[in-house]
């Protein structure tokens, strides 16, 4: 029980420096609450409310992944390296095709496609 409680304290220590240091955090987390609430309160299907409300929590899932990502190489080195930036650029075009996905369903939930 005790590792379930310090796992759990872990993970609102991240999501803190999350909120507190990543301005792209923020942004994401005020557009998840906004797209999440405008997709309740839409007249959509049970099944677009489902993968628009999910396609927000990713947003935010691979925005969390992409802050470790930046964080860890950052730490091992300031130096410019090619596979730093290979690592940094890769967790850049996650998020971008995170969102285009999301604004993709978007565009098919408003569109009336299910």
């Amino acid at each position: 029980m005790k590792r379930l409680i310090n796992a759990f304290s872990y993970s609102l220590h991240g999501l803190a420096a999350a909120w507190r240091d990543e301005a792209a955090f923020r942004q994401l987390a005020l557009l998840a609450i906004i797209g999440i609430i405008a997709a309740c309160f839409l007249p959509l299907s049970a099944t677009a409310r489902v993968l628009l409300i999910g396609a927000h929590g990713l947003t935010l899932v691979v925005e969390l992944l992409n802050s470790a990502i930046e964080a860890t190489i950052d730490r091992i080195s300031e130096e410019r390296h090619p596979l730093s930036k290979k690592a940094k650029d890769c967790g850049s075009a996650a998020q971008m095709v995170m969102l285009i996905l999301l604004a993709a369903l978007w565009g098919a939930a408003l569109w009336g496609c299910f």
